[in-house]
């Protein structure tokens, strides 16, 4: 099932990839710059697999391995906490529902609306809980972020829910203002779980492809981001920049996020990745 949901999701990038089999060097070369891989990772791939006697079989292993990155380590210390941060655009609000509804079928989730720059945010969060079947920690356009994840996570705990899945505003990495509300959620957090977030999660706009490295890597740098989401994956053919994105911030992808719809995530696998990619 994982595996057709890749294949799915990545029919765009594997028109490109679907090349590669009886392929030469210098066509993988071309393959995988259009795929948005980039140069560096590229002449990395290349170097690797040219001696190879099967070039697409070892293509296939060297990004299985640049892929294969070690995830957070969560310790079994309830609640759960996951904070999702990302610019404006990325696909974050809908992200943290997506996850909200993944979660809550194993366990008890609440959501937590610490986005309270923008008008209706709490609104829009409210209307995804119910879809999702779970509870919300809502919060008013003007409030201390803060004290909102610091007044949910309270709760949760009085409440004994599992996982407290936090949605932040969306900022530019150049808003310094703006970075530091992120750091001082994360400073709350640590005051009431000394190990911090369990999950620092980053969405990134897939269809920005490489372009979004410089603005995660300051959000990485500022607020200890530890792994990533790719979103809007089912739209583009850069399913290549996953690699330098990876790379670039030593961050593991999650999931990837492949439709509008609140079951449209899928638990990143490099290996069943890289099968659907070249299918």
């Amino acid at each position: 099932m994982m595996f057709n949901r890749f294949k799915k999701a990545l029919s765009k990038a594997t028109e490109l990839f679907s090349h590669t089999k009886g392929a030469c060097v210098s066509d993988i070369e071309e393959i995988l710059l259009r795929a948005d891989v980039g140069a560096k990772y590229t002449e990395v791939i290349l170097k690797k697999i040219k001696q190879s006697g099967d070039l697409t079989g070892a293509l296939k292993n060297e990004i299985i391995n640049l892929l294969d990155l070690p995830k957070p380590l969560i310790e079994n210390n309830k609640p759960l906490i996951i904070i999702v941060s990302g610019v404006n655009g990325s696909g974050k609000t809908t992200t943290v529902a997506k996850l909200a509804n993944l979660y809550s079928k194993k366990e008890k989730v609440i959501l937590v609306c610490a986005d309270t720059y923008r008008d209706a945010a709490s609104e829009q969060l409210e209307i995804w809980a119910k879809r999702a079947g779970v509870e919300i920690v809502a919060s008013q356009k003007g409030q201390d972020a803060a004290a909102v994840v610091f007044d949910a996570i309270s709760k949760a705990r009085a409440k004994s829910i599992d996982t407290i899945l936090i949605d932040t505003a969306g900022r530019l990495h150049t808003r310094s203002d703006l970075m530091d509300e992120l750091k001082k959620i994360r400073r709350v957090i640590i005051k009431l779980k000394p190990t911090g977030p369990d999950l620092n999660i980053l969405t990134i706009d897939a269809n920005l492809g490489q372009n979004s490295i410089q603005q995660a890597r300051v959000f990485t740098q500022e607020t200890g981001v530890n792994s990533l989401i790719l979103t809007k994956f089912d739209g583009t053919a850069k399913g290549g920049a996953i690699i330098p994105i990876c790379n670039e911030l030593k961050l593991p992808v999650l999931y990837l996020g492949i439709g509008e719809d609140i079951e449209d995530i899928i638990e990143f696998d490099p290996h069943a990745f890289v099968e659907a990619l070249f299918e």
